[in-house]
C-alpha cells in the first residue's frame, strides 16, 4: 500500500495498471478490498486507484480534531484527488454516497465521469436498517467494538440489521475480518468512525446536495440493483434522470454490494462504460 498526506491526515491506497485514472470508493466499515473480486475482470488501458478512507476500516488514524463529518469526508476525497494530481477521473461510488456530493460542493473539477453502484443518495443517510443499528451502536458506550465483533460470527452478520441486507451471498470471514481489525484494536480508527457517525444528516441539505448532480456534465452509469432493499430501487433511476449524461443499467439478483455478489456483471458493464463513454 501506499500513502499520500491530505490536510486531515495520511491515506493509504494502492494503484494498479497505467492509464486515465479510474478512482474505486468503498463504503462504511469497508476497504479497498471489497473490489478483489472485480478488479482483475476491469479492462486493461486505466489505472486503478483504491483509496481506503477514513470510514471504520483505515489502518492510519485521521489528525485529532480533522473535520470527518459528512462535509468534511466529502472534502477529504476532494483532497485526495488533488493530491495525487489525478485528472479526467472516473469516480465509482458504492454504499457511501457522499462523494456524489462533490458537485455539490464545487470539488468536482477532476471529475470527468462517475460509475454509481448502489449507494446513499437523496435522503437515504444512514441507509435503511443496517445504516440505522450503525447509527445507534455509535451513540452507545463501547458500541462500535460490541457491533464489529458481532460482524466476525458468520450468523450474526448474516442478520439483516448488519449484513444479511448489503449482500447476497455471505462476505467471507477473511474480509471481514479485515474489515473489523482496525476497528477493534486501534482507538484513534475508533475516533475517527464516530466523528463521522455522530455528525449530523440534514435531510432536506441531503436532498438539495444530490440533486446538484444535475450540474455535472460528464457521462455516468448507475448500474443499480433493484433487489436490495437498503438503497432504494426507485433512487437509482432517479440519479440516472438527474444527471444530464445518464445512463441506467441493472445488477440482477445482487444486492448493495453487487461487487461480491455478481462480480462478473459489474466488471462488464464498468468496463462496457469505460471503453465507449468518452470523457468530457
Amino acid at each position: 500500500m501506499r500513502e499520500v498526506e491530505v490536510p486531515a491526515g495520511l491515506i493509504e491506497y494502492d494503484t494498479v495498471g497505467s492509464g486515465p485514472p479510474v478512482v474505486l470508493l468503498h463504503g462504511l466499515l469497508m476497504d479497498h478490498t471489497v473490489w478483489d473480486r472485480v478488479l482483475p475482470l476491469l479492462p486493461h488501458g486505466f489505472t486503478y486507484v483504491r483509496p481506503v478512507l477514513p470510514l471504520g476500516s483505515h489502518r492510519l488514524p485521521m489528525k485529532p480534531g480533522a473535520d470527518l463529518t459528512l462535509r468534511g469526508q466529502v472534502h477529504l476525497v476532494a483532497d485526495f484527488l488533488d493530491a495525487l494530481a489525478l485528472d479526467a477521473v472516473t469516480l465509482v461510488h458504492t454504499d457511501w454516497g457522499g462523494a456524489l456530493f462533490l458537485t455539490a460542493h464545487g470539488r468536482d473539477q477532476r471529475v470527468a465521469r462517475q460509475v454509481i453502484l448502489p449507494c446513499e443518495a437523496f435522503d437515504n443517510f444512514p441507509p435503511g436498517l443496517p445504516g440505522t443499528m450503525v447509527s445507534l451502536a455509535a451513540r452507545v458506550p463501547g458500541g462500535l467494538r460490541f457491533a464489529a465483533r458481532q460482524l466476525r460470527v458468520g450468523a450474526m452478520r448474516r442478520q439483516p440489521m448488519l449484513f444479511g441486507q448489503m449482500a447476497r451471498r455471505p462476505v467471507p470471514d477473511d474480509l471481514m475480518r479485515g474489515w473489523t481489525e482496525p476497528l477493534l484494536r486501534d482507538p484513534g480508527v475508533r475516533r475517527d468512525m464516530l466523528a463521522y457517525c455522530r455528525g449530523a444528516f440534514d435531510k432536506a441539505e441531503l436532498v438539495r446536495d444530490t440533486e446538484a448532480l444535475r450540474r455535472f456534465a460528464g457521462p455516468a452509469l448507475v448500474l443499480w440493483s433493484p433487489e436490495n432493499r437498503v438503497m432504494p430501487p426507485e433512487h437509482g433511476r432517479r440519479l440516472a434522470r438527474l444527471l444530464p449524461a445518464g445512463q441506467y443499467a441493472e445488477v440482477p439478483g445482487a444486492y448493495v454490494l453487487s461487487m461480491l455478489d455478481e462480480p462478473e456483471l459489474v466488471a462488464h458493464e464498468i468496463g462496457r462504460f469505460l471503453t465507449s463513454a468518452p470523457a468530457r
